[in-house]
């Protein structure tokens, strides 16, 4: 167990919460990166094909450890968004798909 990370069921995961290692099926194949933030339709199709823990970022109060891996994840997932569109001209539909990723990496949902 790494600093700033904690298992938990995946019944007690919270919507928001940030994945601190990838969900991998039985064969090994990612259902969810690193990074990816839990969302009430990610946690309902992870309980379809039985995953029953994961590993989540920890940002309890008194953990500033897990605050700033959550803050460097996010940063992280930010700039390299920021370099698959960098060519993306306004008022496209990859400039709409750019803001609908920026918001859902934010935790804003869509």
């Amino acid at each position: 167990m790494n600093a700033g990370e904690r298992e938990v069921p995946l019944e007690q995961a919270p919507e928001g919460a940030i994945l601190a290692r990838a969900l991998r099926d039985d064969h090994g194949a990612v259902l969810l990166a690193q990074g990816a933030v839990l969302t009430s339709a990610s946690l309902a199709a992870l309980r379809r094909r039985n995953i029953d823990q994961c590993w989540i970022v920890d940002l309890t109060l008194d953990d500033a450890a897990g605050k700033a891996q959550a803050a460097a994840l996010r940063q992280r997932q930010l700039e390299r968004l920021s370099i698959l569109f960098r060519g993306t001209p306004a008022g496209t539909a990859g400039a709409d798909l750019q803001a609908l990723l920026l918001r859902y990496r934010q935790g804003e949902g869509t």
